[in-house]
């Protein structure tokens, strides 16, 4: 399928740290590859990577991690978004669909 996304990687400089942190929020589970640098994967399948069922609940895992979620906003009419960063820095979203998202308060 053009545009899927197959493959990302995620830096960090405490790669247990990072580890444990996208395990405990996504479930995935990684495994060393040989080679001359530290690198790890983690084998995820279909074509959607991972889901939030509850935003709020998504983004305080995030806090609880030792990452940091912003509070969700909502997309009219589309759902919910929280801006994140995983303990590294590096910057991810959350995203809930929900069409009765309402504009945001004025």
């Amino acid at each position: 399928m053009p545009g899927e996304i197959v493959h990302i990687e995620i830096p960090a400089d405490d790669t247990t740290q990072s580890q444990q942190f996208w395990g405990s929020l996504f479930g995935w589970q990684f495994q060393a590859n040989p080679g001359p640098f530290e690198y790890h994967t983690s084998q995820i399948e279909g074509p959607r990577t991972a889901a939030i069922t509850n935003i709020k609940a998504g983004a305080a895992r995030v806090n609880e991690l030792g990452g940091e979620a912003g509070v969700p906003m909502p997309v009219p009419g589309m759902g919910w978004f929280s801006a994140c960063t995983d303990p590294h820095g590096n910057e991810f979203g959350l995203w809930q669909t929900d069409t009765s998202a309402p504009p945001p308060a004025q």
